[in-house]
């Protein structure tokens, strides 16, 4: 071996560290403290609501003391939720590709009035019902979506107008009339199904709530582990860029907004079992307590970020609040107030972390 070749090794070391020395001159200034937070948050933004769940937990802890920590009340909470939740998964879906669908509790509503008028009134079988109450969630929220891709309207104007469609459906279908406990009982028990429960301890666990987590566990296994998931988040990124990358965004677009119906129809037959009748004017407040937890959620309502879990986690803040400030004695005027600050105060966060240098 020639002497030049035995000294090019450490010539090369020399370069490599010089290198590095003056791509060391341009790196920016070292984040603050704050500065790691902001840019920890924007990596993972469902943490907020997680670190807000938390200190929701413990505060309420100390001031109402082993009533809220209790596995009845905790299971409670969950019972609360689980109708809300699921709506908010429909939500997140939407929210997820930059849109906002203000018809998801109308569209649950119609299903679950569907359903009933099918199995009670016509004598249908209950498993044939739902089905059809499936096929109905999925068909309403594709017709959201084809007009949002094929006559170009904004998914709000869209939505608000369908929202007014079907509650007007629900009212002429239902006759306004509600269909009563004993009728379900009667003719189609199958429709309460998830309003049965079964005791872990002190705790009561319904079967709503269970489904509530299962939808939830495939939603977030859907968009974080298959390519269409992948193209969800990309079109609430970027939709002009998603189509120079080759995805067909309309198509998707339709997809994402008839899988967030088939949900609402899965969470009117959790309505069904949770409130033990069936009612053309219940969860009237149902889109925007799905929106309140998919913006306390972390969940960005300019599209693109967050993680559909957490829309859960938003669910299940609001869930803890309500029951918290209602254990220590707290007007339910003043739980619509927090509430309403967690939202403004959900935007702030996300419009700060937004920021964050890169």
């Amino acid at each position: 071996m020639s002497e030049g070749e035995k000294v090019a090794p450490a010539a090369y070391e020399q370069v490599v560290r010089a290198a590095d020395a003056t791509v060391a001159q341009f790196d920016g200034p070292k984040r603050s403290a704050l500065g790691q937070v902001q840019h920890f948050l924007h990596i993972y933004p469902t943490m907020v609501p997680v670190i807000v769940l938390a200190i929701s937990l413990a505060v309420f802890g100390v001031l109402a003391g082993g009533k809220f920590f209790s596995a009845f009340n905790l299971s409670l909470i969950l019972q609360q939720v689980s109708v809300i939740g699921i709506l908010a998964a429909a939500q997140a879906l939407i929210v997820l590709t930059a849109g906002i669908d203000l018809s998801v509790a109308a569209i649950m509503v119609l299903m679950a009035v569907i359903s009933g008028k099918l199995s009670i009134t016509l004598g249908v079988p209950a498993p044939l019902a739902l089905m059809v109450a499936f096929a109905g969630g999925t068909l309403t929220g594709m017709l959201n979506g084809l007009m949002v891709t094929r006559l170009k309207l904004p998914p709000f104007i869209v939505t608000l107008g369908t929202w007014n469609i079907f509650f007007a459906l629900n009212l002429w279908l239902s006759g306004a009339q509600s269909i009563r406990s004993q009728d379900i009982d009667a003719a189609a028990p199958l429709l309460k199904f998830f309003g049965g429960s079964f005791k872990i301890g002190a705790a009561n666990i319904t079967y709503g709530s269970i489904l509530m987590v299962a939808v939830f566990a495939v939603l977030w296994f859907v968009l974080n582990r298959t390519a269409w998931g992948r193209h969800v988040h990309a079109i609430g990124d970027d939709r002009d860029a998603a189509e120079l990358a080759g995805i067909r965004t309309d198509r998707t677009l339709v997809q994402v907004y008839a899988l967030a119906g088939f949900v609402c129809a899965l969470a009117a037959w959790a309505s069904i079992g949770r409130v033990g009748s069936i009612s053309p004017q219940s969860f009237y407040e149902g889109n925007l307590q799905s929106i309140t937890a998919v913006v306390i959620g972390g969940i960005s309502l300019f599209g693109g970020r967050g993680s559909i879990l957490g829309a859960l986690f938003g669910a299940l803040i609001v869930g803890v609040f309500n029951s918290g400030l209602r254990l220590v004695n707290v007007d339910v005027l003043w739980q619509v107030f927090a509430i309403g600050w967690l939202i403004i105060i959900a935007v702030a966060i996300d419009q700060w972390i937004r920021k964050v240098s890169a």
